[in-house]
């Protein structure tokens, strides 16, 4: 199967190309290099043994889409191109909307264009918004977001489902993730956001290194057990191995499926924080900050359905998440 991976440079997407390789699929890359580096490609290439075609394109960018699309038939496209803070996303929406949804429409006509029907969407758990209650099963009606990330995820189901629904032969897979931390075993590949991080482990992980001073806690007034925010984590490499799992749904023509991946646990800011300094032996310093916008009290998966459809579960231990996220910034500092 010849696969295009949008953002195959990132965190999630670089993940899942060596997951694509390792089941011998052939894959090109397409990233515009906003929040990764090229060299992910090398690292990629030193995991699998396989050389992989890049490209730097931007998915708005038609024309440059067009010309791959011209050199290349794909059977497939796995989305992950799209910007992922929380944070900014409250404070540059503008940005997020035109890049992520605008994108997504450029991206989908070109397919349409080249006959490529069968996509694979990097969803999110934001578009259930807060949710009554846990674990979330994907039969939770999609909520009102509390960011403009998760509306960004949220519309974008909506124009897939929307395009399955005037088109059957479109075959779509929605994944919506819950929260991917750890790296891989080989400390090649892992979550180098630029700048100051949003998400919780590579703050914690620079903070290790001694790149940061002190870890944020946002918020420790939540209703959870400690006080803060609660997350289903799940291993990168478990959540790479769904993607692999959802090409099942293309292969067999099924249609439109919405899967949840996640472990089916909530973990809290202060048992991830712990359970780091623990398995890593090294402490971390923390500083209580004010709730930031748009974030929830808790939210953890049901990841039943993708168990019993696509024979996929979630391997890793957060024990596991916290060694290698360890191992892969040790990695990079060296």
């Amino acid at each position: 199967m010849k696969i295009l991976v949008t953002g195959g440079t990132g965190f999630i997407g670089s993940h899942t190309v060596v997951e694509l390789l390792d089941q011998n699929n052939d894959v090109v890359i397409i990233d515009n290099l906003c929040n990764s580096s090229e060299s992910v490609i090398k690292n990629i290439e030193k995991i699998s043994g396989k050389k992989v075609p890049f490209f730097n394109i931007d998915i708005r960018d038609k024309k440059a889409l067009e010309e791959l699309c011209t050199k290349n038939k794909f059977d497939c496209c796995i989305h992950f191109a799209g910007l992922k803070a929380v944070g900014e996303s409250c404070q540059k929406p503008l940005e997020y909307y035109d890049n992520n949804i605008n994108g997504t429409l450029v991206l989908l006509e070109v397919l349409k264009k080249y006959n490529c029907h069968n996509f694979v969407f990097s969803s999110s758990a934001t578009v259930y918004g807060s949710p009554k209650s846990n674990p979330i099963d994907e039969t939770f009606p999609k909520g009102t977001c509390t960011n403009p990330y998760g509306w960004t995820k949220s519309m974008i189901e909506q124009i897939l489902i929307d395009l399955h629904n005037a088109n059957p032969d479109w075959n779509i897979a929605l994944l919506r993730y819950f929260n991917p931390i750890g790296a891989h075993k080989s400390g090649l590949i892992g979550e180098n956001p630029n700048g100051i991080p949003n998400n919780l482990m590579p703050y914690i992980t620079q903070v290790a290194v001694g790149q940061r001073k002190e870890l944020n806690v946002f918020g420790n007034d939540y209703d959870t057990p400690d006080g803060t925010g609660v997350r289903d984590y799940i291993h990168v490499v478990d959540l790479a191995k769904g993607h692999v799992k959802a090409l099942k749904v293309i292969k067999e023509k099924q249609g439109l499926k919405i899967y949840n991946l996640g472990t089916g646990h909530g973990y809290s800011v202060m048992q991830v924080l712990k359970t780091f300094e623990k398995v890593n032996n090294i402490k971390i310093p923390y500083k209580i900050k004010p709730r930031r916008p748009g974030d929830i009290a808790a939210c953890y998966a049901n990841p039943q359905k993708a168990l019993k459809e696509l024979g996929w579960k979630a391997q890793y231990t957060l024990e596991d998440m916290c060694r290698d996220s360890y191992n892969w910034e040790i990695h990079k500092k060296n």
